[in-house]
């Protein structure tokens, strides 16, 4: 029989102990293997082992926020899935969305999910919009040692200010670099290897005050432009019914667009092209 397990079915006293409010300082303590980045990597870059997400965007409008992204995932010049999804609901009232190492990134969401989830359980409240993102931002910063290995992945965080003076001033919008840095955005931001025609598109045509339904179509036409240009990013596949994820973060909460929804959007701005190419 296996020595050092407890088969009485109890659990560990660390788990009973009065501790943080942290999951993942929690996680440090009993088990920091089971951390994204403080698992032992081979010597070497290893970039090409794993699947990359890729570009995610998002918009404040005047109820709150939203975030959209493709669904495309790549592995060098092959689409390694075509229906992948990057965008999640953080909690109530926060999205978060990932570029980069496609299975770090989403285990890296699934424990900041738990992280704010922890906290509220912990401590009967929930954390502001700037402690969420503080909390990610180390999350991004303990995994800084497989992204010099190519192992990086940057997530895009964006949330519905409970806080907020008004409504129209709710929607707030955080980036990250590999090295845990966090900033604060203003009206859009887009992050992956389409961000750079996905920024361009919403400068062009986003405004200040923009409505939900506005800002949809702004996030999916920005998503357009990205996979008219860069080769791992997806646009819109009527032929097999895969449309980009748009979840909206407002004082009712989050909320995910349905596929049909997206669905009209996308074939009214693929009719819109039609007519003009470069619109």
């Amino acid at each position: 029989m296996p020595t050092g397990l407890d088969h009485s079915g109890r659990l560990p006293a660390a788990f009973h102990a009065a501790g943080t409010s942290s999951f993942s300082e929690f996680l440090t303590q009993v088990a920091p293997d089971m951390l994204p980045g403080r698992r032992p990597l081979p010597p070497g870059m290893a970039a090409d082992v794993s699947a990359h997400a890729t570009t995610i965007v998002a918009v404040t409008c005047a109820d709150g926020v939203l975030m959209g992204g493709d669904r495309r995932a790549t592995m060098g010049n092959l689409i390694a899935q075509r229906d992948i999804e990057k965008v999640f609901a953080a909690d109530a009232y926060s999205l978060v969305g990932m570029a980069g190492t496609a299975g770090f990134g989403l285990e890296m969401m699934r424990l900041f999910q738990v992280e704010l989830e922890h906290y509220e359980k912990i401590e009967s409240s929930m954390l502001s919009i700037e402690a969420k993102a503080n909390r990610l931002a180390s999350m991004v910063r303990n995994n800084l040692g497989a992204a010099m290995q190519g192992l990086a992945v940057v997530p895009l965080f964006a949330g519905f200010d409970t806080d907020a003076k008004s409504v129209d001033k709710a929607g707030r919008i955080f980036s990250f670099d590999v090295a845990g840095g966090v900033y604060e955005e203003r009206g859009y931001d887009s992050i992956g290897s389409g961000s750079l025609f996905a920024k361009s598109s919403l400068k062009k045509r986003y405004r200040p005050g923009v409505t939900t339904d506005e800002a949809v179509k702004l996030a999916i036409e920005a998503l357009y432009d990205a996979a008219d240009d860069d080769t791992a990013t997806g646009g819109p596949d009527l032929l097999r019914g895969i449309f980009p994820v748009i979840m909206t973060a407002t004082v009712e909460g989050t909320r995910r667009y349905t596929d049909e929804e997206i669905k009209t959007v996308a074939e009214q701005i693929i009719a819109e092209r039609a007519e003009n190419p470069g619109a």
